[in-house]
């Protein structure tokens, strides 16, 4: 799981207590929609939960159109699947990666829609085109030139300031082209009538840089951002967003100890590998 998507979203966990949510009103406040954007922190459970009672909400009004997720790769589908299929059969199709996003988080969303006859899309870019993406200066294009650094700061603080110069250029590539991958799959998921739902970081739902950037203007976007507590990075991007949706405080973690501390490791053993 990328640090980006993580970075700069806890809060001290003794944050007062929040207002029950009703995600299932505040849902039908955006509706009609031809795609919904839901935009998690993903290391907070109940954003999870909330992902599992929307596609629930969605699916009973048969208004559900399909179910997208960054947690997959562009062209892999359930859409051959019964509603009886297995979570084996389904993780098969999707050719889920448990490693970097567990399993049992995004299960009940996604057996949810499976179990409603609701197709569920990987829409992120597949792993074989990220060389290749990374050359493609074309896609600097894509962003304004403010939209462009503003996402390259995003990309460089995600990293923990410790992406050489040289690379934050690059790693940008892979976000923009990331966003157009999942633009272009919600786009070719819509119905008439219905709602595509996209589950994906909060990042990737900003208007002024992410994947709303990059779908048809006819399309019907709402997007909604999952807060956990008062995040202060959220917070300031909140205004991106159709609405905020806030849910209690996460525990404190310190991702960027666990990034260096990979990094180490990674060069560690790179530099074993190269001694006799």
């Amino acid at each position: 799981m990328a640090v980006l998507a993580v970075l700069g979203c806890t809060v001290p966990a003794h944050e007062a207590a929040l207002p029950a949510l009703d995600p299932v009103g505040q849902l039908q406040r955006l509706l009609p929609a031809d795609i919904i954007f839901l935009g998690e922190q993903h290391d907070v459970p109940e954003h999870q939960r909330i992902q599992r009672v929307v596609v629930e909400a969605l699916a009973r009004q048969q208004a559900l159109a399909a179910l997208a997720l960054e947690m997959a790769s562009q062209g892999q589908s359930t859409a051959t699947l019964g509603p009886q299929a297995s979570e084996e059969q389904v993780r098969a199709a999707l050719q889920w990666n448990n490693h970097g996003w567990p399993w049992s988080d995004y299960a009940p969303a996604v057996m949810a829609a499976v179990r409603a006859g609701i197709p569920v899309l990987g829409a992120n870019l597949p792993k074989d085109r990220l060389a290749q993406t990374m050359k493609d200066t074309g896609l600097d294009a894509l962003l304004s030139g403010a939209a462009l650094q503003a996402q390259q700061e995003r990309v460089s603080e995600g990293h923990c300031n410790l992406l050489p110069q040289d690379q934050i250029a690059p790693m940008t590539r892979i976000q923009i082209a990331r966003d157009v991958a999942m633009a272009q799959t919600i786009a070719q998921a819509t119905r008439p009538g219905q709602t595509v739902l996209l589950l994906a970081g909060a990042s990737h739902g900003d208007r002024r840089l992410g994947v709303p950037l990059h779908l048809p203007r006819h399309l019907r976007v709402k997007t909604i951002l999952l807060q956990a507590g008062s995040a202060a990075e959220d917070t300031e991007h909140a205004d991106q967003f159709d609405q905020t949706w806030p849910t209690q405080a996460a525990p404190v973690k310190d991702y960027c100890a666990d990034f260096i501390q990979q990094r180490s490791a990674a060069a560690a053993a790179a530099k074993s590998k190269k001694e006799p």
